[in-house]
């Protein structure tokens, strides 16, 4: 149903999601750099210290070589988890025991790749009530992100994000920037049997485009500059790995949810 026929209540609570999703004040440059740094170190090889060459030196000259961490602490990120009931970039129940959050960008191979390949088991967890997707385009890549992420926001406003997202990323493959364009966009939305002249008023609003610039805005601040990126359970991972480092994931954030 397009968003002219929908009744009033409807249209104020889609039009409070689209005001949502800024970063709480709070959150400083140190945090940012923090998480991004677990970002960083989860797609990066473990780096081997530089030992001390052969010579005259003894090792009571040396000092103690300091072993580089493979890892850092991961920070906490479940403050970063929305559960707003309104939010039409989102699939799964609002009290799903596991949040996905999913930063991601409509020009990057690795989103389509991980688009194609993943999110279809993730789909299965939320099928089952176990997991929540959110959605949160970073469109690090530009102007074509950006319009395309408003399309896929206009898409959700007739309840097609889904659809419209799959389309975007078909067969696992990002459109070129011709198939981004406002025209393309536009007729994808007709392919799927969405009111074309409400999205393409939707795409261009500047609610919409105030929705879709706190979205990215989301992730930069988290450091989240590499697309895909993603906090499941409230802890920050990135990269489109296999599929199966992602349903460890969340059966582990599972367990821990039921104590």
């Amino acid at each position: 149903m397009s968003r002219a026929h929908r009744p009033e209540s409807t249209r104020a609570s889609r039009d409070g999601v689209l005001r949502r999703w800024g970063i709480p004040v709070g959150i400083g440059v140190a945090t940012a750099a923090l998480i991004a740094g677990v970002f960083w170190v989860q797609q990066e090889p473990a780096t081997t210290p530089v030992q001390g060459s052969g010579g005259s030196s003894t090792s009571s000259e040396q000092p103690a070589a300091i072993e580089h961490p493979q890892s850092v602490a991961a920070p906490d990120l479940s403050s970063q988890e929305g559960r707003d009931p309104d939010d039409l970039l989102a699939e799964g129940p609002v009290d799903a025991p596991v949040v996905l959050v999913v930063f991601s960008d409509y020009q990057c191979p690795f989103c389509a790749k991980w688009s194609d390949e993943t999110l279809p088991q993730m789909r299965d967890y939320v099928e089952r009530g176990e997991l929540r997707i959110e959605y949160r385009d970073v469109n690090i890549y530009g102007e074509d992100s950006e319009r395309a992420a408003r399309a896929s926001l206009a898409a959700a406003m007739q309840g097609e994000h889904a659809q419209y997202h799959a389309l975007l990323f078909e067969d696992g493959e990002i459109r070129s920037g011709q198939g981004l364009s406002e025209e393309s966009l536009v007729e994808l939305a007709g392919q799927i049997g969405l009111d074309t002249e409400q999205f393409a008023a939707d795409m261009n609003s500047e609610q919409v485009a105030e929705t879709i610039a706190e979205n990215a805005q989301q992730g930069i601040d988290l450091g989240a500059m590499s697309t895909p990126a993603f906090i499941i359970g409230g802890t920050p991972t990135a990269g489109a790995q296999p599929t199966e480092v992602f349903t460890e994931l969340v059966d582990q954030a599972l367990a821990e949810s039921e104590g």
